[in-house]
């Protein structure tokens, strides 16, 4: 076994935390965190609230593990009696042993003899390309002289054979990935399309026995360096290196107009994009930026903000709710608990929902809200959509979700893509496909993919009506960036929040021909300012029927 990465941890001087790939929105994944942006500081969310400890201990243990899980490493360490060790320690726990994403729920907190409070919890940690490692451990919390209540920081919290004494280091066995083709049956190289590289160990076999991918995480002494055990092995000791290249439905012509379509305009932000046929789902092309690293494409966690229009239209259209030529005044603003506005603060009176849909009008999408039911969006996107559904791709995918909103503010808000409301390029990808045909397709990157999805076509009025206003983006709305290219293009552009202290994520959702495409940009702060110039140059590299 070679070590590759030794987590030398808990010494002044480590690594610096590591920007997280979805920033706020990963706390949406954890179980415990509170998705709609800082909703656990306010004692919201669905945590079984305490008994007997002071509920005050508890919400702060909470809040400490949605801070470490989002990689807010800062804020999580303020949260302890002792910020500046807590800071480097948990900064350089996730760096150094490659853990991206933690999952960390808490369980009931219980009281102790000497008054302090412990909060246990479950961590779940994926350490990039190999697996997830997972252990328990517990928070004790001390209540301070102006009665509020921190996490008394020790090492074993982290975890319980973390010590002044002890150590984890992350080895990796160097294994030769599976060779991968694509669907003409051209081989494709880590190092001519950079993306893939980290896809493709995953292919198939999602990390598992014909991965390919092993290491371990060994608990070592500190001085000497010796293994006192192994926390954690991954992978098999098989590989499928004499089976031949993983066939997949790869496009190797827009797999490379892909990369270079993000790595000329992404202009060093993370981005990712995905391009897949609309008549089957197959995915043509995957990329991320960085192109090493996390998956964005297809594990990424987002609010989809206004590229969710397609769905939410969809949902009024089913429900004779709205047509395209009523009109629904775009004003600056409106207020449902909480100010919302448009982009730019734009307004539109006298507007139609075509117009409204063209130009993103967030405050007339808002104003629809009680023309739906709470759970209609959620239903609809499953139905008609899959999305939230279990997708079977190929590789280790999210698959959105869309939950009920738990009040009037969050229902304004799912309403044009954000509150709880999680998607990635891949689900937007095969949302604008399935808009624009009314039938979803499970993507598939390989083939013979279990396919346990059930869904029900769009009606065909409905499809009808989605094609025009996408269509109408282009020539007359927000997407005109994509106006000059030939060829029947429709779009939908999105502008999504992160945070207060962040610019928005930019999106764009496309379709010409067979092929649907999603990009997403963070902080690209618009979706046509961003995004748009990525897909103008996919879509100028590669010829309209070439799916």
């Amino acid at each position: 076994m070679d070590s590759h990465a030794d987590y030398s941890g808990l010494t002044t001087g480590g690594p610096g935390p590591r920007r997280k790939t979805t920033r706020a929105v990963i706390a949406g994944a954890v179980v415990l965190a509170a998705v709609a942006g800082g909703a656990y500081a306010a004692g919201l969310g669905p945590f079984e609230r305490d008994s007997g400890p002071d509920p005050a201990a508890g919400k702060q243990a909470r809040a400490f593990l949605a801070d470490w899980a989002a990689g807010r490493m800062e804020s999580a360490a303020a949260r302890t009696t002792s910020p500046g060790t807590a800071q480097r320690v948990l900064a350089s726990f996730t760096a150094g042993l490659d853990i991206d994403e933690p999952e960390l729920t808490a369980k009931p907190a219980a009281e102790s003899e000497d008054g302090t409070v412990a909060v246990p919890f479950t961590a779940r940690m994926p350490v990039t390309g190999l697996g997830t490692w997972t252990y328990a451990s517990k928070l004790p919390l001390r209540e301070q002289g102006d009665g509020s209540w921190k996490v008394d920081w020790t090492l074993s919290l982290v975890h319980p054979r973390l010590s002044d004494t002890e150590k984890f280091r992350l080895e990796r066995e160097e294994t030769k990935p599976p060779e991968v083709a694509d669907r003409d049956g051209e081989r494709l190289s880590g190092d001519a399309f950079p993306s893939l590289a980290p896809l493709m160990s995953r292919l198939g076999g999602g990390g598992g026995a014909d991965s390919g991918a092993r290491g371990a995480i060994r608990l070592v002494d500190r001085v000497t360096g010796e293994v006192e055990r192994t926390e954690a092995a991954f992978g098999a000791k098989t590989t499928r290196a004499d089976k031949g290249p993983v066939p997949t439905t790869l496009d190797a012509e827009w797999q490379a107009a892909a990369e270079k379509a993000l790595a000329s305009h992404a202009d060093g932000r993370n981005a990712a994009l995905v391009a897949l046929r609309i008549d089957d789902g197959e995915v043509l092309a995957v990329a991320n930026s960085p192109a090493t690293g996390f998956n964005r494409a297809l594990s990424g966690t987002y609010a989809p903000g206004s590229t969710w229009k397609i769905v939410t239209s969809s949902a009024l259209l089913i429900e004779d709710a709205v047509a395209p030529d009523d009109v629904v005044d775009c004003p600056k603003y409106l207020t449902v608990g909480k100010k919302f506005q448009n982009v730019e603060l734009s307004e539109h009176p006298g507007a139609t929902f075509r117009k409204d849909f063209t130009e993103s009008c967030n405050t007339a999408f808002i104003s629809l809200r009680d023309r739906l039911d709470d759970g209609k969006l959620g239903e609809v996107a499953r139905t008609y959509f899959g999305v939230g559904q279990e997708w079977h791709v190929g590789a280790p995918t999210y698959d959105g979700s869309v939950p009920v909103p738990k009040d009037e503010t969050e229902k304004a808000a799912s309403m044009i893509g954000q509150g709880r409301v999680q998607a990635n390029p891949l689900i937007m990808a095969s949302v604008t496909a399935t808009a624009v045909s009314g039938t979803f397709h499970q993507p598939s990157l390989t083939a013979g993919n279990e396919d346990t999805t059930r869904s029900t076509p769009l009606p065909r009025n409905v499809v009808t009506q989605l094609r025009s206003m996408l269509r109408a983006t282009v020539t007359d709305g927000t997407a005109k960036i994509l106006a000059d290219l030939p060829g029947e293009i429709g779009a939908k552009t999105g502008t999504a929040e992160v945070s207060d202290d962040q610019d928005n994520n930019g999106w764009l959702v496309a379709h010409r021909g067979n092929v649907a495409v999603a990009c997403v940009v963070e902080e690209g702060v618009t979706g046509g300012g961003s995004a748009g110039p990525i897909v103008h140059s996919l879509l100028s590299a590669v010829p309209d029927d070439s799916a």
